[in-house]
């Protein structure tokens, strides 16, 4: 039975490439896309979630707007990596898919009281959407089967040396989800510096010459050119998919069972999850976390997802 998934998300490169699996995988059922500040402002993450819905014939999928800021603090964005449209690279279109006219904790609302099982809550960006839902309405947490997030860290930071993105954004609402007793999966860049977008990767997504896998291209190549220039790195991790990933191949990471903390006052650590590892804390384990993944597995995976995509629209 196919698992039923909300995506929040705040497109951004990896997020549509995971938008993509989610859409394409049999295991998933795609229940609804919901937007949040992030990589780019709220205006431009929901116009990138309608772009990739329509380059992918993606239909019947509510895409409902949420919080355009963080619960506390200025917004940030991440135009040094995404670019000025949060998806640079490719030439989209005006997008035909359209914008639901509820706002994301309503459409997350309605889909949890619609849907006759409990849904896996899937945050790639900041969560700020997530922790809010969780505030307004705590008698619906019974309906969440669990929350399969993208962010922090075993190690370091991206945006500062001790913290993630998307942590960093909003640790308020990090902080919420994570001491919420709600299961939680945490992928951290510690396992998505694994799975970077090589010259040989970009190569598979060209060769399948589609369409949508020439814009996945488009894609990839702007965003390896900018983990290049900005980290030094050989490619650019690819890391909001690892969640859909996992849910399609539970194999695919390994986890371990481990105490995550945010920072929420540290001057120079303000955004960082303190993951114990070896227990040293005694605090009880609130979360698996990942730390290693098979990388071959995860490409087969998203190289599959864009050509199933592509093939059915040709």
């Amino acid at each position: 039975m196919a698992i039923p998934v909300i995506l929040d998300c705040d497109p951004g490169h990896d997020d549509a490439f995971n938008i993509l699996l989610a859409a394409a995988h049999p295991t998933i059922d795609l229940l609804a896309i919901t937007t949040v500040a992030g990589n780019q402002t709220l205006e431009k993450t929901t116009l990138n979630a309608r772009r990739v819905c329509t380059v992918a014939g993606i239909e019947g999928v509510p895409i409902a707007a949420g919080r355009d800021r963080p619960l506390h603090g200025p917004v940030r964005v991440a135009a040094s990596i995404h670019g000025e449209s949060g998806l640079d690279g490719p030439g989209f279109k005006d997008p035909t898919v359209p914008l639901d006219r509820r706002d994301a904790l309503t459409l997350i609302r309605d889909t949890l009281l619609a849907h006759p099982r409990p849904v896996t809550l899937v945050p790639t960006g900041p969560l700020t959407n997530i922790a809010a839902f969780l505030l307004a309405y705590p008698q619906l947490t019974d309906r969440i089967e669990r929350i399969v997030l993208m962010g922090g860290s075993t190690d370091r930071g991206n945006t500062t040396p001790a913290a993630e993105f998307n942590i960093h954004c909003d640790p308020e609402a990090a902080d919420i989800v994570l001491t919420s007793g709600l299961p939680v999966t945490m992928l951290g860049l510690n396992a998505s510096h694994q799975v970077l977008a090589t010259e040989d990767v970009i190569a598979r997504f060209t060769a399948l010459g589609t369409p949508l896998a020439d814009i996945c291209t488009e894609m990839l190549g702007f965003f390896a050119g900018r983990y290049r220039e900005v980290f030094g790195l050989p490619g650019a991790p690819l890391h909001d998919p690892l969640t859909v990933a996992h849910l399609v191949d539970p194999d695919l990471v390994t986890f371990v069972r481990a105490n995550v903390a945010v920072e929420l006052t540290g001057t120079h650590t303000r955004g960082a999850t303190v993951v114990d590892l070896h227990g040293v804390t005694g605090r009880a384990p609130n979360a698996d976390v990942a730390t290693v993944v098979d990388a071959g597995r995860f490409w087969d995976l998203i190289v599959g997802a864009v050509w199933a995509l592509g093939a059915h629209q040709a």
